[in-house]
C-alpha cells in the first residue's frame, strides 16, 4: 500500500488469482456507482488490430499468432508465453508501460470519490505502489483451477502453469488490506462489496 496520500479519488487496487471472480466483483462495485479501470480491458484494446502493439506482436511472433480474420489469437499467444519465460518477458516489456500510462491518464479524469483499479498482476508487477488500498478477491486454488479450465477451455497443465506464475494464495492474502471471499453465495458477495463500498466512501468523506 502506498505511503503517500494524494488528492481524491481514493485508488483501490482490486486483484486476485485467475478465475477468482474479479470481473464479477468489479461489476458489483460499478453498480454502486464506483468507476472501474480494468487493466485487462486496456490490454485487449492495445492488442486490437491496427495498433502499434499489435503490429509489433505480429512481427515478433509471426502470422501463426493471428486468427483467420486477421485479429490476434489471444489463446495461442497465452499458450506461447506461459511455456516460454523469455517470450513472456518480451510481451510484458511491450505492454506494461503502455497499460500503466493509460491507467494514470484515466485515474486523473476520475470524478467518483473512489476508483476500482482492476489489475490481475497487481502484486506481481510491483508497478502499482500508488494504490491506496489493496482488495483481494479470494477463492481456494482448486476453485480457480476448475473455473479457468471451464471458462477458457484450457487443459489442466496450462491452467496449473498460469496459476503457478502468479503469487500464491497465502502471499496474496497477506498483502491484502481488504479480503473479498468469493467462495459462497452471490448474496454474500454482494453484501461484502456493499460493506466495502460504504467504507471506501467514508474514507473519502462522501
Amino acid at each position: 500500500m502506498s505511503e503517500n496520500r494524494h488528492a481524491r479519488p481514493l485508488i483501490i487496487g482490486l486483484t486476485g488469482g485467475i478465475g477468482s471472480g474479479k470481473s464479477t466483483v468489479s461489476k458489483l462495485f460499478n453498480s454502486l456507482g464506483a468507476q472501474i479501470i480494468d487493466a485487462d480491458e486496456i490490454s485487449r484494446t492495445l492488442v486490437s488490430r491496427g495498433t502499434p502493439q499489435f503490429e509489433q506482436i505480429t512481427a515478433h511472433f509471426g502470422p501463426e499468432i493471428l486468427e483467420n480474420d486477421g485479429s490476434l489469437n489471444r489463446a495461442r499467444l497465452r499458450e506461447i508465453i506461459f511455456h516460454n519465460d523469455k517470450e513472456k518477458q518480451w510481451l510484458e516489456n511491450l505492454l506494461h508501460p503502455a497499460i500503466q500510462a493509460i491507467i494514470m491518464d484515466q485515474v486523473a479524469r476520475v470524478e467518483t470519490s473512489y476508483v476500482i483499479l482492476v489489475v490481475p498482476l497487481l502484486l506481481e508487477s510491483g508497478n502499482y505502489r500508488f494504490v491506496d488500498r489493496i482488495a483481494v478477491v479470494d477463492v481456494p486454488e482448486s476453485v480457480q483451477l476448475a473455473r479457468v479450465m471451464n471458462r477458457d477451455g484450457s487443459n489442466k497443465a496450462l491452467a496449473e502453469k498460469i496459476l503457478a506464475s502468479q503469487v500464491n494464495r497465502e502471499s496474496r492474502l497477506n498483502a491484502a488490506d481488504d479480503i473479498i471471499d468469493n467462495n459462497s453465495s452471490l448474496e454474500a458477495l454482494e453484501a461484502r462489496v456493499k460493506e466495502l463500498h460504504d467504507t471506501y466512501s467514508q474514507f473519502t468523506g462522501h
